[in-house]
């Protein structure tokens, strides 16, 4: 029977170790501060003014729960669930909702699900491929004016996250 050289299983063991000890066992996430939430919110609050309309924003972080929630004076209250759940879907299938409208036409599919709204004015906030949240805006007469809200507020922190 052959023996095994010493200095083949020194090596192997060296490696085995480095390589060990490489792995981490958990993970870092970023997420955003409560201050930055809340100038994406108003400066998406800010926008639909300019527009002319009232609404509500929500911004969610990486995992749906509502971060900050604002409401325009004169947003009607319906506006607050809406808001949430554009943000919330936005987030999970981590693309602006005017590009889903038509994804989920048929009866009984994803984008029938309670908490879910497949409807121009919900966008990903995600940084260099990291997703941080969503913002969701309701009250504007058409989602266009929307989602150029949620836009807006996006483009107020996009920057500084960005360098961050």
């Amino acid at each position: 029977m052959k023996r095994l050289n010493p200095l083949y299983l020194l090596v192997f063991l060296l490696f085995s170790a480095t390589s060990m000890a490489d792995e981490s066992l958990t993970v870092t996430t970023k997420r955003l501060k409560m201050e930055t939430a809340l100038r994406i919110a108003q400066a998406a609050i800010k926008e639909c003014r300019k527009q002319g309309v009232q609404v509500a924003v929500t911004v969610v972080d990486r995992s749906g729960h509502a971060q900050v929630v604002l409401r325009d004076v004169l947003a009607m209250d319906i506006t607050l669930p809406i808001s949430k759940q554009k943000a919330h879907t936005a987030m999970a299938f981590n693309t602006a909702l005017s590009k889903m409208e038509d994804r989920f036409t048929r009866p009984f599919t994803v984008g029938k699900l309670d908490g879910l709204i497949i409807a121009a004015g919900g966008i990903p906030i995600n940084i260099g491929g990291a997703i941080l949240g969503g913002i969701g805006v309701s009250g504007a007469p058409s989602g266009t004016t929307d989602e150029k809200c949620a836009i807006a507020g996006l483009e107020a922190v996009r920057d500084d996250l960005e360098m961050e």
